[in-house]
């Protein structure tokens, strides 16, 4: 038995305009509930990561204090972890072999305080914001 045209025309049909629109409503209402806690999560291992990389920069230190007798000055900052100072002959480093670990997950360089609010010595960043203080992602994170 041959179908004719107008029947093969109806079991061949798309997909109507309702159904189309049932199904991105659908898929509207998972992005609006999934959608934050994914921003979420992105925030807070951002955070976790910048809270890491600055117990790794003040475990640095310490290797550098062990051989030069000193921290790091100011004026020679955190890349005297990577590259050894002019005025440093007892330098045993890189204590930190990748640059690039010395910038925080928001793409700002890491801070640091000798004598440290919370230690010897604070290594921090000031979260996604770039200024002190602040909440959730643009909070203060340090080795802390």
């Amino acid at each position: 038995m041959t179908k004719t045209q107008s029947d093969r025309a109806q079991s061949q049909r798309g997909f109507t305009l309702l159904e189309l629109l049932v199904v991105l409503a659908i898929l509207g209402l998972l992005a609006a509930i999934i959608g934050p806690q994914v921003i979420r999560y992105l925030g807070s291992s951002r955070t976790q990561t910048a809270h890491v990389q600055a117990k790794n920069i003040e475990a640095a230190m310490e290797l550098f204090k062990l051989d030069a007798g000193r921290y790091p000055t100011p004026d020679e900052g955190l890349q005297a972890l990577v590259k050894a100072p002019a005025t440093d002959p007892a330098w045993n480093g890189p204590y930190i072999a990748d640059p690039s670990a010395l910038i925080d997950p928001w793409g700002k360089p890491y801070m640091f305080k000798i004598p440290g609010d919370h230690g010897e010595v604070d290594v921090y960043s000031y979260g996604s914001d770039g200024q002190p203080g602040g909440t959730g992602e643009a909070k203060d994170v340090g080795s802390w």
